[in-house]
């Protein structure tokens, strides 16, 4: 698969994606089968922020924290609490989404 291209869950699910890794064998989506329908956690973090308690217990509605990022700065997206992608919130229909702008390569274990 060329590393321009995405790919989609159609594509993935239907075993039309094959990737070889550092070994040279070849692998498909067939082989990760098993696990579609594993449910996993997916949360995207705008940004942190610390407070004290007592800040904490004068906030109320309409009060505003500021965060660590700065507007148009790329959120971090966690799958089950593990940083795995960079992203930019896009608005789809009425609701909020995220763009994956990059992808976090971390070890194997």
């Amino acid at each position: 698969m060329p590393a321009d291209r995405d790919m989609n869950l159609e594509e993935l699910q239907n075993g039309q994606v094959a990737t070889s890794d550092e070994d040279g064998l070849i692998r498909t989506a067939q082989d990760l089968e098993a696990v579609f329908d594993i449910p996993v956690a997916v949360s995207a973090v705008l940004g942190k922020s610390k407070l004290q308690v007592s800040q904490l217990l004068r906030i109320g509605k309409g009060a505003v924290i500021e965060l660590d990022r700065k507007v148009g700065e790329a959120i971090d997206i966690y799958v089950n609490n593990r940083l795995v992608a960079r992203g930019e919130v896009v608005v789809v229909e009425d609701r909020l989404g995220i763009t994956m702008t990059e992808i976090i390569k971390g070890d194997r274990r």
